[in-house]
């Protein structure tokens, strides 16, 4: 582990006091990776999984102490999971694959939608659904969106201490407000502020192309950004 990492001390939030949470990723690419990194450098139990098998993923189970598992095997018992996979592998994830999660289980959804590299999908683009509904729908499980702007080297160089002025502050959406509390407070041991940005009809706001989107800045710049941000999609993002 890279003795630079910021571990941000102990702070009131709904985590406090608990022992370290059993934590699923599915998806070890930059942003599931690099939350491997700094999950397990935090304490917290991490099942790590991709679409190509357990076995690909020793260096990064070496490398952090997470344990590699399948994609099925990665929520199990899990009390938070994470989905930081390609939108359009979504309805290819295993039938009831949150079935065995912990009880109350929070999801966070990471992703975006570029039509490039995952096809035309009309319930986003002709019915409006925000991206992360639409992988509510195929989870069947409600999720809290947030990461989904973030720069994946920042989960490694950006954690700052509460209160310091440089600290970054992410978007998060959720209807869920237990998740979304459960998400803000494992943000900010991570070392970053939130927004709450209102729920997942709302989550548009930071999707791709929004002002928000991939911006490193504080509080006050994340809520300007996330009001300023118009729904109608630019031409990169439609298909």
């Amino acid at each position: 582990m890279n003795p630079g990492w910021y571990i941000a001390p102990g702070v009131t939030h709904p985590l406090e006091g608990r022992a370290p949470m059993k934590i699923g990723i599915i998806g070890a690419g930059n942003i599931g990776g690099n939350l491997t990194r700094r999950l397990t450098a935090l304490g917290h139990d991490v099942h790590v999984a991709n679409s190509r098998g357990p076995q690909t993923l020793t260096a990064l189970a070496e490398e952090t102490g997470a344990t590699p598992v399948s994609v099925e095997e990665a929520p199990r018992g899990a009390e938070v999971v994470v989905v930081t996979i390609p939108l359009k592998a979504i309805p290819d994830l295993p039938s009831g694959l949150l079935d065995q999660a912990a009880d109350g289980v929070t999801v966070i959804d990471t992703g975006n939608y570029y039509p490039q590299r995952d096809g035309r999908i009309a319930a986003i683009l002709d019915e409006g659904l925000t991206e992360s509904r639409w992988t509510a729908q195929h989870l069947g499980h409600t999720v809290v969106k947030a990461f989904n702007g973030t720069y994946a080297q920042d989960i490694l160089d950006r954690p700052r201490p509460a209160g310091a002025p440089d600290r970054i502050a992410l978007p998060v959406a959720a209807d869920d407000a237990t998740a979304k509390q459960v998400v803000r407070a494992l943000i900010d041991e991570l070392g970053f502020d939130t927004v709450d940005a209102g729920g997942l009809d709302d989550s548009w706001r930071q999707q791709p192309a929004t002002p928000v989107y991939g911006l490193q800045e504080g509080v006050d710049a994340v809520t300007k950004a996330l009001a300023e941000a118009s729904r109608e999609r630019t031409p990169d993002f439609t298909a």
